[in-house]
């Protein structure tokens, strides 16, 4: 064990990083120290322009700053970080922010607008998995110059390349990934052959958040340290440990024991055990997005439309949710995350095998046919998959499950080189259909060289016209009523089309934590480490 590893070991009690069986039954977290657990399978990556999912995000959000975030009270409202104002322009083509003076990044060089407009530039320009989030808005690196002008030292305008409602730009930015700023200076500095500082910043970091990164071992560890640089009040924490910690009886083991404070990869059993656990608390949050069956468009057999549908009728919605959705997920059907406007009740798909295998029949798979069936090797995905498994088995689909790491499984769709999914995902960070929309339904572009890999619309090939233009038009409607009668036309489009990916669950995020833990948002999206305090 390296000196840096037996200074942490020692310094958490040896929470960190070698096994638990020589820890005695009483072991403690330090009081100004939080201990997290998590599975960190699919942090590929710690450079904010290439993160993808939401657990790089939870490490993320405490190192990086935006210039707003959302207001974890209501996520449609927006809080002041490195810009103290914004005001929209009456055309609204522009955003213009205010930006907090005397800010100094973890490095110790001084925050200002070209730091921002670097980020954004930056963004666009290196094209990886967070500048889809921008790219849908229609910025590109074409038009990057244009759109990300600094005015002054302080003051930093956004000039929107296409019509656009201008506060779903603003939701767009609040979020890690991004909407993080990186030290420009810094990053310049650690460049290699034009590549901006993208080698570099996969496992180091450049913010001005709370935290700097220490160091990240893939698949093992993350170390957050209290940044001295913050502008803000000090977190009361003054380390924060991420460890890789993906089995369920070891999570609950070692939070019972005193050994984590926060667990985020625990099993319906075993969080159900710990509800009733002294000194335990165990919380669900409404998260972002879907559990859902995809299907590749590539296929032939996946492209007809018959058989798409018979797989609709070959998911269990009700058992699976009841038997392994809880704590990760509550039943639902549509596109739309529960609580935007228009959304339409679940249209109540059943398993139903006999009208599966009729449809079938009538697509030409009477004898059914073989397919293989991706998941992640962990929980709910595995368990989902099996049980998808047994009820394709009985209508004559033979399905071989392949599991595997996110950049395995995933990698997989985004190259689009897959039959069947099971996977999690569908926008929802924002609370507004297109944030849904725009992540499951749209794809401007369905050749293989557009890459548009974070749209899954396009992983699965799934492409159409017209709805591309409902879309986008609903988005720009002023009326609100109507706005909301063209999200419902919207989502009886878009069933009626049989699309790639049907969802059967709503995400949950849920978290078990010791109760004397502090200030936790469990929802990884909005959640910063700077807010937890221990009551020691």
């Amino acid at each position: 064990m390296n000196k840096l590893l037996s200074t942490v070991a020692a310094v958490a009690l040896g929470v960190g990083i070698v096994g638990m069986q020589s820890l005695p039954a009483s072991a403690e977290t330090p009081p100004n120290q939080l201990v997290v657990a998590m599975s960190m399978a699919n942090i590929l990556s710690l450079d904010p322009a290439g993160i993808t999912g939401r657990d790089a995000v939870l490490v993320l959000s405490s190192v990086y700053d935006s210039l707003i975030v959302a207001d974890p009270a209501d996520r449609t409202k927006f809080l002041p970080r490195l810009a103290e104002s914004w005001e929209i322009s009456p055309d609204g083509k522009s955003i213009t922010f205010k930006l907090r003076s005397g800010v100094k990044f973890a490095s110790g060089n001084t925050f200002t607008a070209e730091d921002v407009a670097y980020s954004f530039k930056r963004l666009m320009t290196l094209n990886l998995a967070q500048a889809s989030f921008l790219k849908t808005r229609g910025f590109n690196a074409d038009n990057a110059n244009a759109s990300f002008e600094v005015v002054d030292e302080l003051t930093f305008k956004m000039n929107l390349p296409k019509a656009d409602d201008p506060n779903f730009v603003l939701m767009t930015i609040s979020q890690a990934g991004p909407g993080s700023i990186v030290d420009s200076a810094l990053v310049k500095a650690n460049e290699t052959a034009g590549d901006w500082g993208a080698a570099w910043l996969k496992t180091n970091s450049a913010g001005s958040g709370a935290y700097n990164l220490r160091e990240w071992r893939s698949n093992e560890y993350v170390l957050l340290d209290r940044n001295s640089e913050y502008w803000g009040t000090a977190p009361a924490m003054r380390r924060v440990m991420i460890r890789h910690l993906p089995e369920s009886q070891s999570q609950r083991l070692q939070l019972e024991r005193g050994d984590i404070d926060v667990a985020y990869a625990l099993l319906a059993a075993d969080l159900k055990a710990l509800e009733t656990t002294k000194d335990i608390k165990v919380e669900s949050t409404p998260g972002a997005g879907f559990y859902y069956l995809a299907v590749s468009m590539k296929d032939e057999r996946l492209a007809n439309a018959k058989v798409r549908e018979a797989l609709r009728y070959l998911i269990d919605y009700e058992g699976i949710n009841k038997s392994v959705m809880p704590y990760y997920g509550v039943s639902h059907q549509r596109p739309l995350s529960t609580g935007v406007r228009g959304l339409l009740p679940d249209p109540g798909y059943k398993l139903d095998v006999q009208r599966a295998k009729k449809l079938l029949e009538e697509a030409g798979f009477k004898d059914g046919m073989t397919v293989s069936l991706r998941a992640l090797s962990e929980p709910p995905f595995i368990t989902v998959a099996t049980a998808i498994q047994a009820t394709l088995g009985q209508a004559g689909i033979k399905a071989e499950v392949i599991t595997g790491s996110g950049d395995q499984i995933y990698g997989a769709m985004r190259d689009r080189k897959f039959e069947l999914l099971v996977g999690r995902g569908g926008g929802g960070q924002h609370l507004h259909p297109d944030s849904n929309l725009r992540a499951l339904a749209y794809n401007p572009d369905n050749s293989d060289k557009a890459a548009l890999s974070n749209y899954q619309a396009w992983r699965t090939s799934f492409y159409d016209e017209k709805l591309n233009t409902l879309i986008v038009d609903a988005l720009l409607e002023k009326d609100r009523e109507k706005q909301i009668k063209d999200y419902e036309d919207i989502q009886v489009y878009y069933e009626k089309m049989i699309p790639a990916i049907q969802p059967f669950s709503e995400v949950v995020d849920t978290a078990a934590y010791r109760a004397d833990v502090k200030g936790l948002i469990v929802n990884p999206w909005i959640s910063r480490f700077e807010t937890v305090t221990k009551d020691r």
